[in-house]
């Protein structure tokens, strides 16, 4: 069976976007092909090997017990990163000596294509699939990784085969290098478990009660992390300017975590901003499930997971068409669509939701069937299986 080294900074069970779930549902799918991973440990009660799904986990770097989302951006944790860059493709070389990879694949190029360019640097024939799913503008992203210079900017040229997740990123290859007949197109997808809701009505009154959710309340729900990029501020300020029966539910963790914190407290919404914290990703459905539109006015996006699972549970989206959104955000279509860092224009949305029910069941149905007809995670396996790592195996 042919072997694949994958290279992501994080992975379950702890630090999980877009892009973890991504390598989780493709993986899980394709059972010709063995993976394995070099990944950041963070926490000490984490094996150092480990099988989760079908890739074989390997965790490198410094730790401590138990750390939260915070933990990871002061010292040691935070050293990990940039020291990720160098330890990672030498334990790749080390385990290579055992395992024998065929290939390898890096989850990002702000974040793994320093140590794919430097594996192959010492590994020259071994073929190399690069993913881009970057959710950052690029050109931050470019400045951020400028002190590693030729490094990072020869993954995108080295690269036999450049997966990106929206033409959005496709473009960023094309500036970047990387040639035309090594780009391919392959979206993400929306979780299966929101395609087929399974939760029982028992499972989602539980919810109800636990965030005290009364028959006449409305929940705005958005389950990216918290981050800048997913402009939660903004749908914070929106609420300020909604009924007291709207509330806001975010589902997960980030850096931003104590910022929306005092921003709702500053704004007297501390009872109507519910922060569920981090959630099994089994799980998110069931939040989404009692929610009744989806908020997220994303500064960037390089494609939206988020927005898909939405859709497949036909809720109502509120959406920028920032970077890969513009792929299937479509006002009044697919979704009510707002101008970045526009609290006014959320509020205008939400109310237009609230007072035209048979114009949301349209429109939702409608973003339902692009979801599944299009990007379901079954499809997504199969075109990574023929069109990227056929390529590099």
């Amino acid at each position: 069976m042919k072997k694949i080294l994958i290279f992501s900074l994080a992975y379950y069970p702890h630090t999980v976007s877009g892009a973890e779930a991504a390598i989780r549902e493709i993986t899980d799918r394709i059972d010709d092909i063995e993976f394995h991973m070099v990944t950041l440990r963070y926490n000490n009660q984490l094996p150092k090997t480990e099988k989760i799904g079908n890739v074989l986990i390997h965790r490198i770097g410094l730790v401590t017990k138990n750390p939260n989302t915070q933990d990871l951006g002061k010292l040691p944790l935070d050293l990990n990163k940039p020291l990720y860059q160098f330890l990672a493709p030498i334990k790749g070389i080390m385990l290579n000596r055992k395992y024998k990879y065929d290939a390898i694949w890096s989850m990002m190029a702000h974040s793994a294509g320093v140590p794919a360019v430097i594996y192959k640097m010492l590994s020259p024939k071994t073929k190399f699939a690069l993913t881009l799913q970057e959710g950052d503008p690029t050109d931050y992203i470019e400045k951020t990784m400028k002190p590693l210079g030729f490094l990072f900017t020869n993954a995108f040229i080295k690269a036999d085969v450049v997966q990106v997740i929206s033409n959005h990123l496709g473009n960023w290859a094309r500036r970047q290098g990387t040639k035309e007949e090594n780009i391919e197109l392959v979206h993400n997808g929306a979780n299966p478990k929101s395609l087929n809701p399974d939760a029982q009505a028992a499972d989602l009154d539980k919810l109800k009660q636990k965030f005290n959710k009364q028959a006449a309340d409305i929940f705005l729900v958005n389950t990216a992390r918290l981050a800048h990029q997913k402009a939660n501020d903004n749908t914070i300020q929106a609420l300020a300017k909604l009924p007291n029966n709207i509330k806001l539910l975010l589902v997960g963790d980030g850096d931003q975590k104590e910022l929306l914190k005092n921003l709702a407290k500053k704004l007297k919404l501390e009872d109507r901003v519910i922060f569920a914290g981090r959630v099994d990703r089994s799980e998110i459905s069931k939040y989404r499930q009692i929610s009744d539109i989806f908020v997220c006015p994303s500064r960037s996006e390089g494609l939206g997971n988020a927005f898909l699972s939405a859709m497949a549970l036909r809720l109502p989206v509120v959406a920028t068409r920032e970077g890969g959104l513009s792929e299937f955000i479509f006002d009044q279509k697919t979704a009510w669509v707002v101008d970045k860092n526009s609290p006014d224009q959320i509020v205008k949305a939400v109310k237009n939701i609230l007072a035209n029910p048979d114009k949301v069941k349209i429109i939702s149905d409608t973003a339902h069937q692009m979801v599944v007809k299009e990007y379901n995670w079954d499809l997504v396996a199969k075109n990574m299986r023929d069109k990227v790592f056929s390529k590099i195996i």
